[in-house]
């Protein structure tokens, strides 16, 4: 069988042979660093959003990444219609206007219905398609799909995380979550893994999980990381959420050179250069086949 070396989100085809940048769109009030910025008086200005959507895709982001719920630790939810109303009048401004890849960060079935009708790419689910109906849902849409671990909700998942072997038991839960997506008829190559930083874990958790990303990388299946701006930062640096740029650059410089195939981010400029330089580094001393010259 011949290795596929694009990956399919809705007919926009993305290299799996390089890594790509995510940038983050949050629609909600109360994300964790950006929480209200692309609202006034508590509603959506489209205006504002479509201005950051063209500066990250101008930057080079590959994929945006559309967000209705916040999911910081603490975070309350949303309804369902609150949701919906956040998410969907933006995934139509943008399909109209960027031919980038379209991202629901949803756990929602209805949206994951309507976002796919409306021209999203690709679901990005927190909680892994545990939600009654979401594996359904995507199944039916046949959008791919990325699948986080978390342990817990967000409004206690950071409530004194514990696990025995963080590494094995969030592959175990990953390799879980993608063996229900194969048995509900969502097919392999629709597959994306997350091992879903700072979500119900701890510095040292974290750590581990980034020191051994290649580990998750190995299954097969594409990677997406997720570091910008978290907390994990803030406890080695002593920095705010907006101070974080740099020790979010390293990151997701390790986290590349660890295989991760995409990484989400809020400073889409600065992780583009990071991730064209990590590129540029693994390709040196390769020929144009990819074949090494030693």
């Amino acid at each position: 069988m011949t290795p596929r070396t694009h990956f399919d989100f809705a007919g926009k085809l993305l290299p799996l042979a390089e890594p790509h940048v995510m940038g983050i769109l949050n629609l909600t009030v109360d994300s964790f660093s950006d929480g209200g910025e692309l609202l006034v008086d508590g509603h959506l200005q489209l205006d504002a959003v479509l201005y950051r959507a063209a500066s990250m895709v101008e930057a080079g982001a590959a994929l945006l990444d559309l967000g209705g719920e916040s999911t910081r630790p603490g975070a309350q939810g949303v309804s369902e219609q609150e949701e919906l109303d956040r998410v969907l009048p933006v995934l139509e401004a943008l399909r109209a206007r960027f031919d980038v890849v379209l991202s629901l960060d949803t756990s929602s079935p209805p949206l994951m219905r309507e976002g796919a009708r409306l021209g999203a790419g690709l679901i990005n689910d927190v909680r892994a398609l545990s939600r009654a109906g979401a594996l359904d849902a995507v199944r039916d849409t046949g959008l791919p799909v990325c699948l986080m671990h978390m342990q817990g909700e967000p409004r206690t998942m950071q409530q004194a995380p514990c696990y025995d072997d963080v590494l094995r038991e969030v592959s175990e839960f990953l390799l879980g979550r993608a063996w229900h997506c194969l048995e509900a008829g969502i097919v392999a190559d629709k597959l994306l893994l997350d091992p879903g930083f700072g979500f119900g874990k701890n510095l040292t958790h974290n750590l581990v999980l980034l020191q051994n990303l290649e580990r998750l990388v190995e299954f097969g299946y594409p990677v997406l990381a997720g570091l910008s701006r978290k907390r994990m930062l803030g406890d080695i640096t002593g920095h705010k959420e907006k101070a974080r740029l740099f020790a979010g650059l390293a990151a997701a410089v390790i986290a590349v050179n660890q295989g991760a195939w995409i990484i989400r981010t809020h400073d889409v400029a600065a992780t583009v250069d990071a991730v064209k330089v990590c590129r540029a580094v693994a390709l040196a001393g390769k020929d144009e086949k990819g074949e090494s010259k030693a």
